[in-house]
């Protein structure tokens, strides 16, 4: 069922970047069944969406499946659409979600955690930079309000999904890179899908 869901995503995913067109707020709430008992979807509500070149707002996203770009001030593409997908993917597969953040810092520390220390590159463009790291573009370790103190790349996916589909868990890996190349994903998600199928 993660398969089909995953597979119309993705299209609609497609479709919108192909039209240059960014959702800002994919999240699960935003995918409604078609029919009961059905396995097609649709995605809505895309009141915070936004072509490319027409941004109008820059801090978007609901907060559990916000891209880095959007929290650390980047400008941003599609791209952070294809984030949410990974983490909804995640989530579909888990129960819970990847990145449940309590407050924008543990939210990063959360996604450092799991991806490490974005690329000095990336945290140049950043115009909220030092709200997370210091001038040595060193990270701000803080307790979050539970004590609990997180540090980047401590975890990795593969032992937090436990699954033996190591495809699966990679694709959900290179979804939640900063600007991940969708058509690049799109292509290798299918070659996935075929290779399942070729194995059944």
């Amino acid at each position: 069922m993660i398969k089909r869901f995953a597979i119309q995503i993705l299209i609609s995913l497609y479709f919108l970047n192909e039209n240059n067109i960014v959702h800002c707020d994919l999240k699960p709430e935003n995918i409604l069944l078609r029919k009961i008992n059905k396995s097609g979807i649709k995605i809505i509500d895309f009141g915070s969406g936004c072509f490319e070149n027409e941004k109008i707002y820059t801090y978007i996203q609901s907060r559990f499946y916000r891209a880095p770009e959007i929290v650390l001030g980047i400008p941003y593409c599609a791209a952070i659409d294809m984030w949410s997908f990974g983490c909804i993917l995640y989530e579909l597969y888990v129960g819970y979600p990847l990145f449940p953040g309590e407050d924008e810092k543990d939210h990063m520390a959360l996604m450092m955690e799991v991806k490490g220390i974005p690329p000095r590159s990336v945290l140049v463009k950043s115009s909220r930079r030092k709200v997370f790291f210091d001038d040595d573009y060193n990270p701000m370790i803080t307790p979050n309000s539970r004590g609990k103190i997180r540090m980047p790349g401590n975890k990795n996916l593969y032992t937090l999904m436990n699954c033996s589909d190591r495809d699966f868990v990679d694709f959900i890996d290179v979804s939640t890179l900063i600007h991940p190349i969708i058509l690049t994903l799109f292509l290798i998600f299918r070659n996935v899908l075929n290779g399942n199928q070729n194995r059944d």
